[in-house]
């Protein structure tokens, strides 16, 4: 552990990654201020220098990650007209569901006041679900502008059905990722007839 008074190089942010590292690992149960710093490797105080209380800590947390569900966004739309439809599917589903998302779902439910925070700051819905909700409905309706995805599909409800399924094919592994044909199982029934190519 650093000695008092020295400095930390982007502390928030080793503090969120050390978060990540103890949802991912331990689940949301863990997830308490003296757990984050130990993990991060720093005093307690520090958490405390840059937040308000644990709870705006975690607020911080989830809007951080669902900024990352901004960032896939913009790449998996800038995918769009390449590779197959079902190919950058598999990818989105996987890269959201591998990293902490299914962990921040289980720590919102987990924690009541950190809902509330969510919702006073403008979140609605269920915080990174539905960015990555709006990532594949976004992705899907410029698939269907290029011709890919047939011009009738409903592209909201595909959305919600594979960001859905993920989730639960995703959830309760512990720490295993479902094997990629399974996957692209789940895209392959949802997609069914709305893929042209």
């Amino acid at each position: 552990m650093p000695p008092t008074g020295v400095a930390m190089r982007d502390a928030r942010q080793q503090l969120f990654d050390a978060a990540e590292r103890i949802l991912l690992r331990d689940g949301p149960n863990a997830l308490t201020s003296r757990a984050v710093t130990t993990e991060a490797g720093c005093a307690k105080g520090v958490l405390h220098r840059h937040f308000a209380d644990f709870d705006a800590f975690l607020t911080e947390l989830v809007l951080d990650r669902v900024g990352r569900v901004g960032v896939q966004s913009a790449a998996l739309l800038d995918a769009a007209g390449t590779g197959t439809v079902t190919d950058h599917l598999v990818s989105a589903l996987t890269e959201l569901f591998s990293s902490v998302a299914v962990a921040i779902v289980g720590l919102l439910t987990f924690r009541d006041d950190l809902r509330t925070r969510l919702r006073a700051s403008g979140q609605t819905g269920v915080p990174i679900l539905t960015e990555a909700t709006a990532m594949i409905a976004s992705y899907l309706a410029a698939e269907r502008e290029l011709g890919r995805v047939a011009g009738d599909a409903d592209v909201e409800t595909l959305a919600l059905t594979l960001i859905g399924s993920g989730h639960l094919l995703f959830a309760g592994r512990e720490g295993s990722v479902p094997e990629g044909e399974a996957v692209r199982k789940v895209v392959g029934s949802v997609m069914g007839g709305a893929l042209t190519t």
